[in-house]
């Protein structure tokens, strides 16, 4: 099992599946929890309802080549660079959801996607040196293949459940809508 700390504690076994979530550098207001007993899933939960509703801070993933550029990272790191085998994303209007099978450390995935991608969507938007993504990224393992089966239908259906398309077929930067 491997673990790293940053600001948060990371326990990733080997060769098990990986959700990831994270989101563009000031999209969350600063104060979003009134109560601190919050369990780290109630946490996920607020935070996702407060990045889906999109109400403060930057939504650029919206941009369509930005959006297709980390698409395209994202499909990169399956295809050619074999970093991962790719089960489903979404790429949203300031986050991005990615469930993987790792086949190297997590960290240099993550830092792969992030770094590469920050490079290329500050340099359309015109913001060289200015913080892309957020330091920190969420990460669980998968415990089962219920849970698998779970986190994959939800991925996919989060651009539904943001109200961006009425079905998850529908949204082009995801894995939903490569197999429709």
């Amino acid at each position: 099992m491997t673990f790293y700390k940053r600001r948060l504690p990371h326990w990733l076994p080997e060769g098990k599946a990986v959700f990831f979530t994270w989101r563009l550098y000031g999209s969350l207001p600063a104060q979003r929890f009134s109560n601190s007993e919050l369990s780290a899933g109630e946490r996920f939960k607020e935070t996702e309802k407060i990045l889906d509703r999109a109400h403060s801070g930057p939504i650029w993933l919206k941009d369509p080549p930005i959006a297709q550029l980390v698409a395209a990272a994202i499909l990169r790191g399956a295809s050619e660079l074999q970093h991962y085998n790719l089960h489903s994303y979404s790429v949203m209007p300031n986050h991005v959801h990615l469930l993987v099978t790792p086949k190297l450390q997590v960290q240099k995935i993550t830092r792969a996607l992030k770094g590469v991608t920050a490079r290329k969507a500050n340099d359309l938007l015109h913001r060289t040196g200015l913080p892309f993504w957020q330091d920190e990224s969420f990460d669980h393992w998968v415990r089962d293949e219920g849970e698998f089966n779970r986190l994959k239908r939800y991925i996919e259906r989060n651009p539904v459940k943001a109200q961006l398309v009425r079905t998850p077929e529908e949204w082009p930067w995801s894995s939903a809508s490569r197999i429709a």
